[in-house]
């Protein structure tokens, strides 16, 4: 069965959204001084990072869906990888595509949540800070999870293989 695309798609998407999740360029500013940044988990002035003092529920939401998602697409990477060795491929394939496509909706919800946050909690002062980096490769990780799930779900469904997911057990 043919998961090729499915894992690199995954794999891929997984190591986006860990670089995603640990790094602190989702917005960022230019000052006199220098850049300042702001994460999930730090807040970096001049070059001198510390953790963020006191963090909006918001952001909050975004720290849990975006952990969740990595954890999920980890999972589902898992059992793509696990396709190949089983005797039933067509089974993991699809809750391979399935684990996929959540982390993907995790990711997306997390990215959404942080968007319209950060609109409403940054106010007039929006217009001087712009989503970076680390903002944009969640957005990536995105697609390449949800396309990762998709393949999976494809590949589960022209499986030529006589197994089938309806006679499990018996």
């Amino acid at each position: 069965m043919p998961t090729g695309g499915g894992l690199l798609c995954g794999a891929s998407g997984l190591a986006l959204l860990l670089a995603t999740t640990a790094t602190h360029f989702w917005l960022q500013r230019r000052t006199p001084g220098g850049t300042a940044s702001l994460g999930l988990w730090h807040v970096c002035l001049g070059g001198h990072c510390q953790p963020q003092p006191g963090t909006p529920a918001l952001w909050e939401a975004t720290r849990v869906l975006m952990v969740l998602s990595v954890v999920t697409a980890a999972a589902g990477l898992a059992l793509g990888l696990s396709v190949v060795a089983s005797a039933a491929r067509r089974v993991r394939a699809r809750v391979a595509g399935i684990t996929l496509l959540l982390a993907g909706l995790l990711a997306l919800l997390g990215l959404a949540v942080y968007t319209a946050g950060t609109l409403s909690l940054l106010g007039p002062a929006r217009a001087t800070w712009r989503f970076s980096w680390s903002y944009i490769l969640g957005w990536v990780a995105v697609v390449l999870i949800g396309s990762a799930g998709l393949f999976h779900l494809c590949a589960a469904a022209k499986d030529p293989s006589p197994e089938s997911s309806e006679v499990v057990g018996a």
